[in-house]
């Protein structure tokens, strides 16, 4: 699913934030990237979904060769991957079926495919109910949820998720990471950041760990 090579990434000519990272996932993995915040995980989400260029290396996400990509065909990457954010980045003034479906529609989707496809996303992640709230109606845990459904409204091929339970309570952390495994079973590869050291002691998964840039775990 993902290949990545001698990955280099700064910012201004300072020292890398990203400093000679290689490791690979396969496909339906379920890998935690952790680290202390400034480690560099975020940016290597931001150059793995195309966000940022990156200074040299090569990355490879789904057979899609990321450093070659332009404006022009970096659609093509971004419906393989889909991204979960910490603060959900929700549109407020549309209601949660909008929210899901607007993900579809700027990739062009018809309008039966729209319907279709978000209320699935909706059904998925447990809030079909909710569907006609908007953000401010919801707690955090279900703004979450309505930030994984975003994700996979398009079916993408892997979930990058940043931080996705920094703001919520251990309870909820719970309920959103077991929506995660559900979705991994679904035959999607995961990739979930955190520095949750309660986290990691209770989920038996493979850890990339990054240290000021460097990869010391893999």
């Amino acid at each position: 699913m993902i290949k990545v090579f001698n990955l280099y990434k700064s910012y201004g000519g300072i020292a890398p934030v990203l400093s000679d990272i290689s490791f690979d996932i396969q496909d339906g993995e379920f890998v935690f990237l952790t680290g202390q915040s400034g480690a560099g995980k975020t940016t290597l989400f931001k150059v793995l979904f195309g966000w940022e260029k990156f200074d040299r290396g090569q990355i490879l996400v789904g057979g899609i060769n990321v450093g070659k990509l332009n404006e022009k065909n970096l659609y093509q990457l971004r419906r393989k991957v889909g991204f979960v954010f910490q603060d959900y980045k929700l549109l407020m003034k549309k209601t949660v079926f909008e929210n899901v479906a607007f993900a579809q529609q700027i990739v062009g989707a018809n309008m039966k495919t729209v319907r279709t496809k978000t209320w699935n996303a909706l059904k998925n992640v447990g809030l079909v109910k909710k569907k006609d709230s908007y953000p401010s109606q919801l707690s955090g845990g279900e703004q979450q949820r309505v930030s994984i459904a975003r994700a996979i409204v398009n079916d993408p091929e892997l979930i990058l998720a940043d931080e996705p339970t920094g703001n919520l309570d251990s309870e909820i952390s719970k309920e959103i990471f077991a929506l995660f495994e559900k979705i991994n079973q679904q035959g999607k590869t995961i990739i979930i950041a955190t520095h949750s050291a309660e986290i990691l002691r209770k989920k038996e998964r493979r850890h990339l760990l990054l240290k000021r840039g460097k990869l010391l775990q893999s």
